[in-house]
């Protein structure tokens, strides 16, 4: 059980650089100096001088004598400000006209200057850092409306969703040690089409965080046709939609198929006995948010798996989301996740 020991070693040598809004809390502090002290990469912290001088009072911690710069984001930038009012019209300006939302730029300003998470993604999208974490303190809620109005979704995909890296006490009975589990945190009840873009950027997920090559298994309570109903028919369009896209990108899926014949070889072979996917996925798709949520948290309390996550994916650029009662070394690591995403954005 090593995975996050590997993606901090991974993400050490790409000498990144990542945005840490939250700077008025004490955990972050902790962690933007364990990245300088531990050489893992260059943080950025948002906050008011004040701000940011309780917060290293709280922590015990200074950031200028280990170098790592601050930002006073209520003072303003005219790039990013400017940037903003550009992208959010291009966008509205597609809509109808009668929904339009137009703005002007002191509105940008205003935006900028009183919502931090709004002013580390734009500093993402114009490449001034290479991702951004916070959500210690911010809603789940708060970071995605900050991701969809400053970074948007990467090109094809039209969801940004969620996954976690299941790193098992005991490897699968086809040897993985690590797995991915998406969508377990952001969308309640997905689509057929979203389901095809949560499966694609999981994999890009697993892929990046692990270096591994995915193997997909969209999951049911039926095997191949083995049930009927409005659940399963969701799964089989979605695995019907999925398949050219994954077949160009070069990535083994298959389903719908039960858990077990997609993790279990022996039963795999049976139920399933042409199928590209025999009981050897290592990334799991799950029906809806109430599925994968539960299974994540099976494997977590009854398996003993460490579960790192929820990481966002299928953004145009790379950032992530906190626990409220996350650690400062649970930040640290989606640090490194986090720059590792970037890796392939």
């Amino acid at each position: 059980m090593d995975a996050i020991k590997n993606i901090i070693e991974r993400a050490s040598a790409l000498n990144g650089t990542v945005v840490l809004p939250e700077g008025m809390d004490a955990r972050v502090i902790t962690a933007a100096c364990a990245c300088v002290d531990r050489k893992i990469c260059t943080p950025v912290v948002l906050g008011t001088p004040e701000e940011i001088a309780i917060a290293e009072a709280s922590a015990g911690l200074s950031l200028a004598p280990r170098g790592i710069k601050t930002i006073d984001y209520t003072q303003g930038d005219a790039e990013l400000e400017s940037a903003y009012l550009e992208a959010w019209n291009a966008k509205e300006s597609k809509k109808p006209a009668e929904k339009q939302k137009i703005i002007d730029l002191a509105t940008a300003q205003k935006t900028l200057r009183t919502k931090r998470i709004y002013f580390g993604g734009m500093m993402v999208k114009l490449g001034r850092v290479n991702g951004l974490v916070a959500g210690s303190i911010a809603s789940t809620g708060d970071m995605l409306r900050a991701a969809f109005h400053t970074l948007g979704t990467q090109k094809g995909v039209k969801t940004a969703s969620s996954c976690f890296i299941m790193d098992l006490k005991r490897p699968t009975p086809s040897g993985d040690s690590v797995l991915a589990f998406g969508d377990c945190a952001v969308i309640p009840n997905p689509t057929a089409e979203q389901l095809v873009d949560i499966g694609l950027a999981t994999a890009q997920t697993y892929r990046d965080l692990t270096g591994n090559e995915p193997r997909v298994a969209y999951l049911s309570f039926s095997t191949k046709g083995s049930a009927a109903g409005d659940l399963v028919e969701k799964v089989q369009k979605a695995v019907e939609l999925a398949r050219p896209r994954f077949a160009e990108a070069g990535i083994k899926m298959d389903g719908e198929m039960q858990f077990d014949a997609a993790i279990v070889p022996s039963v795999g072979q049976l139920k399933n006995p042409s199928g590209e996917i025999q009981g050897n996925a290592n990334v799991f798709i799950f029906p809806d948010l109430q599925a994968g949520n539960i299974g994540y948290k099976i494997a977590q309390r009854l398996g003993e798996a460490d579960a790192i996550g929820p990481n966002l994916q299928g953004l145009a650029k790379a950032m992530n989301d906190l626990s409220r009662g996350c650690s400062a070394e649970d930040i640290v690591g989606t640090i490194c996740v986090t720059l590792l995403q970037s890796q392939t954005k």
